[in-house]
């Protein structure tokens, strides 16, 4: 009896932390389409500016990969209104940080200033959608730095190249078979009048959401996003049609080399479904069973009892269309890859084959409810999770408040039954990641 009051009270904190962190928001469109999302918080004097656009590595063609993350980088580039070099400068001299980042599916540009910059970031980024220079000098540049940052983060990168290789195979008819880095062949075969189009197509305000958290006030907020954004002319609607994939049937394998490392790892990937889909929440949980932290099941068996694996994990690479299920281990003291494959195909099979007892099932919900408190405890955090919610789950912005609930709602028999549905070893990927001499 003791025992139910205690797991009756811990369900009950779970739910009123959770209830807690409830992150309350405005949302609304201006006539040009931007979709506004404001959320105050008034418990340290910072705001993030953010805008999400709607375009990725998906949206490019075949013999012109790597458009989106170039378009990362050029938008810094400068405006009419700010001299080439100086978008950053401006960012830092008022106190502020800014970065940006790209996806397969889109491109998040923000900066965190203390609240009363809130106007000069707004100014930031409207001058960005509405007079951006893309001119032949900004394209040579930014080439130039693409090339260097593929240089450090993929083609120099221990084991850099595994998700282009995979990726390759498991998404063969998709524009997701390509990274969002792109082709430097690609780039410098692109004439500037092919930037300045994608940018006309895609940059524009109804394919865009502007999250602005922090320590604002609501109405003042409204009159500057309409100082700022209103003027900016709506673009034609972005028409997409996601290229739909015949199912692996048959397991692929693969080998790669690599002269950056000398310890070579296993990979098997699955196909598995979107980000809003509601198996992803389960493949989430199956994730963090497996290769959750040192207690999880691949750690303990092969890192702790058998110490076969250096490293071993599990996730669940999440996009809109599709997504990728992968795990991986490293061997020690020169354990076979083939029986490090088994090792974690066995633990797949359990999940397969037998419910998860409850008191895993607990702990697992309870990683996920410490999650969600952590991903929403910085502004910049809310506001891409508030992005993310209206441009990838149907315009829900309130999903940021639903995922957890979501989490709960998978049951253990949920759990078995999509790792029966997705994780099985005629539909995926295996890869071989070996060390070059």
């Amino acid at each position: 009896m003791k025992r139910k009051l205690l797991f009756t009270g811990g369900m009950l904190a779970l739910g009123l932390t959770a209830a807690a962190q409830k992150v309350q928001f405005t949302e609304y469109d201006l006539d040009n389409g931007l979709h506004v999302i404001l959320h105050q918080d008034k418990t340290a004097p910072v705001v993030a500016v953010s805008v999400m656009y709607h375009v990725g590595s998906k949206d490019e063609q075949v013999g012109r990969t790597g458009f989106a993350h170039f378009f990362e980088h050029l938008l810094f580039e400068g405006s009419k209104n700010i001299k080439r070099g100086e978008f950053m400068k401006i960012v830092s001299s008022n106190g502020g940080q800014n970065n940006a980042n790209t996806s397969p599916d889109r491109t998040f540009y923000y900066e965190v200033f203390p609240a009363n910059q809130l106007e000069l970031g707004l100014w930031l980024e409207s001058e960005r959608m509405l007079h951006p220079v893309i001119n032949d000098v900004g394209v040579r540049t930014q080439n130039e730095v693409v090339k260097e940052e593929k240089r450090l983060r993929v083609d120099n990168q221990p084991y850099g190249k595994f998700t282009e290789r995979i990726f390759a195979h498991l998404f063969d008819g998709h524009p997701y078979r390509w990274q969002p880095i792109g082709s430097m062949e690609d780039l410098d075969a692109a004439k500037l009048d092919e930037f300045l189009a994608f940018f006309k197509k895609f940059y524009v305000p109804n394919n865009a959401a502007l999250v602005i958290a922090g320590d604002i006030d609501v109405a003042k907020t409204k009159t500057l996003v309409q100082n700022y954004f209103a003027e900016v002319p709506k673009g034609a609607p972005v028409q997409r049609q996601k290229a739909e994939l015949k199912p692996i049937s048959k397991q692929i394998i693969d080998t790669a080399y690599d002269a950056n490392i000398q310890i070579p790892a296993v990979f098997a990937a699955y196909r598995v479904p979107g980000m809003a889909d509601k198996d992803s929440h389960a493949l989430q949980m199956i994730t963090s069973i497996l290769s959750g932290g040192a207690s999880s099941r691949l750690n303990r068996k092969m890192v702790d009892e058998k110490k076969n694996a250096l490293q071993v994990a599990a996730f669940n690479y999440s996009l809109e269309d599709y997504g990728a299920y992968i795990t991986l281990a490293l061997p020690n003291r020169n354990t076979p890859l083939d029986s490090l494959l088994a090792d974690i195909d066995v633990e797949v099979a359990r999940i397969q084959n037998d419910l998860i007892p409850e008191t895993e099932y607990q702990k697992v919900l309870n990683k996920f409810e410490n999650s969600y408190v952590g991903a929403n405890s910085r502004m910049i955090g809310v506001a891409e999770n508030l992005a993310n919610g209206y441009t990838f789950h149907n315009k829900n912005t309130n999903s940021i408040n639903e995922e957890l609930e979501q989490i709960r709602k998978v049951t253990r028999e949920d759990i078995r039954s999509v790792a029966r549905k997705y994780l099985n070893k005629d539909q995926r990927v295996v890869l071989y990641y070996l060390p070059k001499k």
